[in-house]
């Protein structure tokens, strides 16, 4: 049984994927810092808005409200109020465009290199090779 399981654990497909997996978390990573660090600063000042996070409507107040921040999504749910967060839906959608987007243009080359691969002019086999070398040994 571990030898069908050490079969399978170093299999090139399965070690691809987990490899694929450890750098798809850190190109999550690289996107989330690019979208909060980078774009939304940009976006926010556009819009006038220090943050889109903050961006909700309120369905349901908390008991207490005269305790509570009413202009902070974390603060009302804190105190059990039910909010509309449609600025935290923004900013995951255009964290999803952006991978979305990156994971296209790496397909895209990848495409590209695949296809000059396949167009580049391939030269003569060995056994075109070896054949004209006995070609030329009967002909001298």
């Amino acid at each position: 049984m571990l030898k069908d399981f050490k079969e399978f654990a170093l299999k090139g497909n399965l070690v691809d994927m987990a490899v694929g997996i450890v750098l798809g978390a850190a190109f999550g990573t690289v996107i989330k810092s690019l979208v909060d660090d980078l774009l939304m600063p940009v976006v926010s000042s556009i819009f006038k808005m220090p943050d889109f996070t903050n961006l909700f409507t309120v369905l349901r107040e908390p008991a207490n409200v005269a305790n509570v921040d009413m202009n902070s999504l974390e603060a009302i749910r804190e105190a059990g109020g039910v909010a509309f967060a449609y600025g935290n839906f923004i900013n995951a959608l255009i964290a999803f465009l952006l991978v979305a987007f990156a994971l296209w243009m790496v397909v895209r080359a990848m495409n590209k290199m695949k296809k000059a691969e396949e167009e580049a002019p391939s030269g003569p086999s060995s056994e075109d090779l070896l054949t004209e070398i006995r070609d030329l040994l009967a002909k001298s």
